[in-house]
């Protein structure tokens, strides 16, 4: 957080930084601490956190580590709808329970077109949906993406620009990130006592169901609190993909499959890459700004192929 408050066009020295937090003295470099930078990294950090944990909730729904919103189709889906809330001229609260339905839809249209029976949220059976599930994920994305494009082709001139880099992934425009801090909060508290309850999932439905794990109840929250984190991580800042594929499959090799430990470190650890990569798209080409979504994605790409061949090959 330092890091990210200290560096950027204009530098200020880490201890300065650690004292302006607790005191602003009206200089110009509180203003540039208090007004610019911290309340973009607090959403930074937050929208990290809540793609990471949405990330590693469909990966343990699905058991599968190539799982994520972005390429299950919900980040595109409460993207194209905050985006025809924009248009429509809808304030805040609007555009956030806009992404939310176009993220609910999303995952409704999934598990709908994958297999019914899922849709239903009813018990799965001994067979693997997975792989039927993903592909019906990417292919939603591809829907959304191509909806995404007509929207932005009638959108209004003076808007096109905006809307583009907020759709790419941006933090310039974030306010204080208090929405992200408290649906973050919220879903931790709302999803952590099911935790044992995920671990037992990761053996299989039928085998937790089995068990006693009440699984369409964990499932339907599972939906819930992904969705929910989703969207608010897209009106925050935008369709960044791959913070919520990258980090708990990554952390899930260091440190364990234990949801209870996983899910708040990928919290942690999503948090603190997106704040990371954004540190870099405000510095990369200074003064000039990158889109954050530019810098997860080149980081992205070689882990999600690799993710890919590692699975091809363990076959």
């Amino acid at each position: 957080m330092l890091v990210a408050l200290s560096t950027g066009a204009v530098g200020i020295p880490t201890l300065e930084v650690l004292q302006l937090v607790f005191r602003s003295d009206g200089t110009v470099a509180s203003e540039i601490v208090h007004r610019l930078r911290l309340p973009r990294a607090v959403a930074a950090f937050a929208t990290g956190g809540l793609l990471a944990l949405a990330g590693a909730l469909m990966q343990v729904l699905l058991r599968n580590p190539l799982a994520d919103p972005y390429i299950l189709g919900l980040s595109g889906g409460a993207a194209a709808a905050a985006l025809v809330a924009m248009m429509a001229g809808l304030n805040a609260v609007l555009i956030n329970l806009s992404a939310f339905a176009g993220a609910s839809l999303s995952v409704i249209l999934v598990f709908a077109f994958a297999r019914r029976d899922l849709g239903r949220l009813h018990v799965a059976t001994a067979a693997d949906a997975t792989p039927r599930l993903l592909l019906t994920g990417v292919v939603l994305a591809a829907g959304w993406s191509a909806i995404i494009t007509l929207i932005l082709t009638v959108a209004p001139e003076g808007r096109l620009r905006g809307m583009l880099f907020w759709l790419i992934g941006d933090l310039g425009g974030a306010d204080s990130g208090a929405l992200a801090i408290g649906g973050l909060v919220f879903a931790l508290v709302v999803i952590y006592p099911f935790t044992r309850e995920l671990n037992v999932m990761l053996q299989g439905q039928t085998i937790a169901h089995g068990l006693g794990v009440p699984v369409v109840r964990v499932r339907r929250q599972i939906y819930l609190v992904a969705s929910l984190a989703t969207a608010l991580a897209v009106t925050a800042a935008g369709a960044i993909g791959f913070v919520g594929l990258i980090v708990p499959h990554a952390l899930r090799l260091v440190i364990g499959n234990d949801q209870r430990v996983l899910l708040p470190a990928s919290v942690l650890a999503g948090g603190s890459l997106l704040l990371l990569a954004d540190t870099a798209a405000r510095t990369m080409i200074a003064p000039q700004q990158l889109p954050v979504g530019v810098v997860t994605a080149l980081i992205g790409v070689p882990m999600f192929l690799y993710l890919l061949m590692r699975n091809g090959t363990s076959r």
